[in-house]
Parts: C-alpha cells; sequence; structure tokens
C-alpha cells in the first residue's frame, strides 16, 4: 500500500505559532492548481506504479479553502495517473468557519470520506489570542453540522499548553466535545517554534511565555481523560474510538511508502529515499510549469533507517519490535539496543511486553523524544 499527501499552502490568515508553509495570497491559486496538476502527472514513478494509493490527504495550509470543484480536480488528477482503491481513506483537513451543510455535501460527492477539524480550542479568548479566524461556537456548529452530513469519519485537532488555558477549561473542554461521539482526537501540546509571531511576540515580552510543566500536566490530563472516555492513545497525540484510527497517519508510523505533492510535501519510497519539495510557493510554480521539479533528497543508511524506525515506533501503541529489528539489522544490533533500553525499564518509563515489544509507559510518554534520541545507534 502507498499514501498520497497534497499541501495547500493558502490560509485566510496567519496563527500565531503555526511555521507550516503557506500564504495569505492567494492571487497565484489557479497557477498553484496548474502547478500540481502537471507535478501529479510527472511524479508517478516515485514508487512503484504496482503499489495501490489507499489513502489520500489533503492538509496543509487550509485546503477547505479549495473549492469541491478544484478538490474534484485535483483527484481526478490523481485517478488519472494512480492506481487508487476504490475504499480509499480520503481526508481532507477543514476550519470550523468553511464548514456548512451544503459544502459537506458537495465534499462527500467529489469522494471526500474523512474530516480533520482544526476546532484548537473552545476558549474565545485563547482563539483571539491564537489568531484562528473561527470562535467556540462555530466549532460546535460545525461539529454537528458534520454529525448530520454523510461524512462521519472525522478527526478534530485541540492545542493544549498555551498560558492561557486552565487544567478545569481543558478537562471541560475534552468532555463537552466527548459527548458529541467524535470519533478520532489529535491532541498537540502548544510549540513554539522561531520565526513564528508567537515566537517572536514571547521574545518581546508581548505574550507570556509557555510553561513545560503546565503542558506535561495537561498532557497527563488529556491522556487520561480520553482514556476514561473509551479512547485508545494509539499514537502520542493520536486518539480513536475502536476502529477509527487514521489510515492515512498510521502509515507514516509504520514506514510505509507515499507521494508528497505542493511546496513543501515531503515523500518517501518505503526503503530508503526521502525527497521534499521546494518551500515557495513562486519557484514552485515557476519550475513546475517548466517541467523541472525543485526538491531535494537524501538516501538514507542503514542506521538512519534503524534510528527513524526506533523515533516513529516508540510513539506508538505497538512500540518497537525487538524482533523486527533483528530481523532486518542483527541481532548484534538488537542485543546493543537491549543493552540501551534497559536503564529506561529500570526507571519504569520504558516497558518490554510479552511479545518483545518496547513500549512508553505513562510517565514515558512525558519523554518520548528524549529517550528515542538516548536510543539512537
Amino acid at each position: 500500500m502507498s499514501g498520497i499527501y497534497i499541501h495547500i499552502p493558502f490560509c485566510k490568515q496567519a496563527c500565531n505559532y503555526c511555521n507550516f508553509h503557506f500564504s495569505t495570497n492567494i492571487e497565484r491559486k489557479l497557477d498553484f492548481l496548474t502547478a500540481l496538476h502537471k507535478e501529479i502527472s510527472l511524479q508517478q514513478e516515485f514508487i512503484s506504479n504496482r503499489e495501490i494509493i489507499e489513502t489520500i490527504y489533503f492538509g496543509g495550509g487550509t485546503p477547505s479553502l479549495l473549492t469541491p470543484s478544484e478538490l474534484s480536480g485535483i483527484l481526478q488528477s490523481i485517478f488519472n495517473n494512480f492506481r487508487v482503491d476504490p475504499s480509499a481513506e480520503i481526508t481532507l483537513e477543514a476550519n470550523p468557519d468553511d464548514v456548512n451543510p451544503a459544502v459537506l455535501k458537495a465534499w462527500h460527492s467529489i469522494g471526500i470520506n474523512r474530516l480533520s477539524l482544526g476546532v484548537q480550542s473552545l476558549e474565545s479568548e485563547e482563539l483571539i489570542w491564537m489568531k484562528r479566524a473561527h470562535g467556540a461556537q462555530q466549532s460546535l456548529q460545525s461539529i454537528d453540522d458534520i454529525l448530520n452530513s454523510p461524512i462521519q469519519n472525522f478527526s478534530i485537532d485541540l492545542i493544549f499548553g498555551s498560558p492561557l488555558l486552565s487544567d478545569v477549561q481543558l478537562e471541560k473542554n475534552i468532555r463537552l466535545l466527548a459527548q458529541k461521539n467524535i470519533p478520532h482526537f489529535s491532541c498537540y501540546a502548544l510549540t513554539v517554534e522561531e520565526k513564528t509571531a508567537l515566537h517572536h511576540d514571547i521574545q518581546k515580552k508581548n505574550s507570556p511565555a509557555v510553561s513545560n510543566a503546565q503542558q506535561a500536566k495537561q498532557f497527563l490530563i488529556t491522556m487520561d481523560c480520553l482514556s476514561e472516555l473509551g479512547y485508545e492513545q494509539y499514537e502520542i497525540s493520536n486518539y480513536a474510538k475502536p476502529g477509527m484510527r487514521s489510515k492515512h497517519n498510521s502509515s507514516y508510523w509504520k514506514g510505509t511508502a507515499y507521494y508528497g505533492f505542493g511546496p513543501s510535501a515531503h515523500a518517501y519510497d518505503g526503503k530508503q529515499l526521502r525527497r521534499w519539495n521546494v518551500a515557495n510557493n513562486a519557484l514552485y510554480i515557476q519550475n513546475m510549469l517548466a517541467g523541472r521539479p525543485v526538491f531535494e533528497e537524501e538516501q538514507l543508511d542503514e542506521q538512519q533507517q534503524l534510528n527513524e524506525y526506533i523515533m516513529i515506533s516508540l510513539r506508538t501503541i505497538e512500540g518497537i519490535s525487538l524482533s523486527h529489528v533483528a530481523a532486518i539489522f542483527g541481532t548484534t544490533t538488537m542485543e546493543n539496543l537491549k543493552n540501551a533500553i534497559r536503564p529506561f525499564e529500570k526507571d519504569e518509563k520504558l516497558l518490554i511486553k510479552e511479545n518483545n515489544h518496547v513500549v512508553l509507559t505513562r510517565e514515558g510518554k512525558l519523554f518520548a523524544d528524549g529517550i528515542s534520541s538516548a536510543l539512537f545507534i
């Protein structure tokens, strides 16, 4: 199986924390779409043409800014150039202010069967501070609209750990949303990335700093609350009702091959080759229209492949398979990895299960990135 990711690099306005590639200028949207269609037609040989496409994901940016007709055209290009499973999961990222009954019906009619809704918060003050384009009531209304639409598979994004969000507010909001029987939550700690508006405001003392201690506490609140409510934490940031995991994102954590189309989009051949497009709309359009894709790529050596496997697997509920490490990288490498794991097992941050899989404990999940780095060969 393989997947396709399409990056739509446009937003209505810039959120203060976002460091993804996007533009609030949509004047060249039609040129971009022409370039995107060209790229789709040029890149189908990156992965074996025998592979079946099982997931398609529109990300960004804000892909819900495109009209249903424009989205349909992109899907048609994909269907014309790839072998797509008739039951493929096709996800569209959307903001609450773009959702209404009519557009939901239109999205469903063109093949969209899953949504990822950028709620982020149900606190009005926090949404204003984040520079989000929607309000709390819009989020709740958009969820109700989805629940009454033909698209029943959806996820909502939430952000925790901002200086404006209390522990009480966080738990209240999670419980309120869970009452609506949301199939899937993606919950992320607010990250202060360099060159973002939030980073600048904190540096200038125009915004309160983010507290690591508060983020850790709210991560545990989120994890415990959603677990109590019947959600499986199948990846550090992702929680699902039974049978409602994101197939597309799960493929990333399994190391499955995927294409990436659009400026800044990444691709992976499932073996050693990684590729990523230029993160510049004008350069992407100019060169793609001339038939000269602009991208960088790297070949992962065996050590990089192992370290990447450690990093992505440890984030998941299945964890690191020591048997897989032995089979692919050798028994000596597996024994070295076990030796590195033992101190964390002793500190009850890692657990070696009976099936020879290594997983993070509840406390260990607070230190996932640091533990992964310590295990790198």
